[in-house]
């Protein structure tokens, strides 16, 4: 290729994702793709059938055996696996310790001319109602023809139904694995940015609940720093969290590293955990968690203070009732957190009774 070529290939924004798509990958480099134990991918390819190999490729392993043929798998195949497999609890299957059974030991195998799904399963595929995919057979000729079944639980072959779905747009094939971006600091106000792959965002819906977040990180440096902020008589404040499919945030304190988990692959996999309640939006300016104050008692006619939907205030000097030479008479809370929606459903059950 001629050297502008190669500049206005490397030039291109989508060029991760053409990579991630189209670059076949050995065994040891799809099992860290997939974020799995490389046992773990074997058994998804060697015993259940879910993948196929696409080529192979000769190496010269010299004084360890001469040359060996190592199977090559597609890119594009190993992430749709999510999409393409929703049955299976794929987050088990990743955080999986080693010298522990996997989930995947209790499935069944399948071969080629038995790899068929039901509606439900095409539906599922889809994240649509069976009735969407009812709806697309009848008004799209090209949909599929059942290759087993009944009239009424028809059955089609898998690849089939994935190949019409990447066409019609009804499923997009899963970038890279995704990342998770941290600012954290320490309670003795040392700060640290970190990046976590793959992560996974559990945010509780109670208020006496717990948030955790895990992932894995880039070497055992990041994991050692990351551990030894979260460390102290406090924990950690989380100024921001970006995360895939969640608005940034931020953690008051407390946020500690609860788990570190190496992976029979060799990544290390580590688990955040934070009192729900502390969980808040995070400022857009300086991050940080966007906060206020509740009052103790009802506000008087005199305070000037900025309000807040749930009844919190941002207290200014010159308020009466709330400025510096007041005293503390709020109760501190993250905003946009749990306890701000906590305090406005109060709010609003209190305004109902009267």
């Amino acid at each position: 290729m001629h050297p502008e070529q190669v500049a206005a290939l490397a030039r291109r924004r989508d060029l991760p994702a053409l990579l991630d798509q189209h670059v076949p990958l050995g065994p040891d480099q799809a099992a860290v793709r997939l974020g799995v134990r490389r046992r773990d991918y074997d058994e998804v390819v060697v015993r259940l059938g879910f993948l196929a190999s696409v080529g192979s490729v000769e190496i010269d392993f010299k004084r360890q055996g001469g040359v060996t043929s190592v199977p090559l798998y597609s890119a594009r195949d190993i992430a749709l696996l999510d999409v393409t497999r929703p049955w299976v609890d794929w987050r088990a299957v990743r955080e999986t310790r080693p010298g522990r059974r996997s989930v995947l030991a209790c499935l069944a195998p399948v071969t080629p001319d038995r790899d068929r799904v039901l509606l439900a399963e095409v539906a599922g595929m889809a994240r649509v109602g069976r009735a969407a995919v009812v709806n697309w057979r009848r008004r799209h000729p090209d949909f599929p023809a059942p290759t087993a079944g009944t009239e009424t639980h028809p059955e089609f072959e898998r690849a089939g139904v994935v190949a019409w779905l990447l066409a019609h747009d009804k499923i997009t094939l899963p970038a890279g694995a995704g990342q998770a971006a941290l600012l954290v600091r320490g309670d003795m106000g040392a700060t640290g940015r970190f990046r976590l792959a793959a992560p996974w965002l559990g945010l509780a819906d109670d208020i006496e609940g717990t948030d955790q977040l895990s992932g894995w990180v880039a070497d055992d440096t990041d994991a050692d720093a990351l551990a030894a902020l979260a460390d102290g008589y406090v924990g950690a404040t989380l100024t921001r969290l970006t995360a895939p499919g969640a608005s940034p945030l931020a953690v008051l304190g407390e946020m500690r590293v609860t788990d570190r988990f190496r992976s029979g692959s060799g990544g290390l996999r580590i688990t955040l955990e934070w009192p729900a309640r502390l969980r808040g939006t995070a400022s857009h300016a300086g991050g940080g968690v966007v906060r206020h104050g509740g009052p103790y008692a009802r506000t008087g006619e005199d305070c000037v203070c900025e309000r807040h939907d749930c009844g919190g205030l941002d207290p200014v000097a010159w308020c009466s009732e709330h400025g510096v030479a007041a005293g503390p008479v709020l109760e501190w809370h993250a905003g946009g957190g749990l306890r701000c929606v906590q305090l406005t459903r109060g709010r609003a059950v209190a305004s109902a009774c009267g």
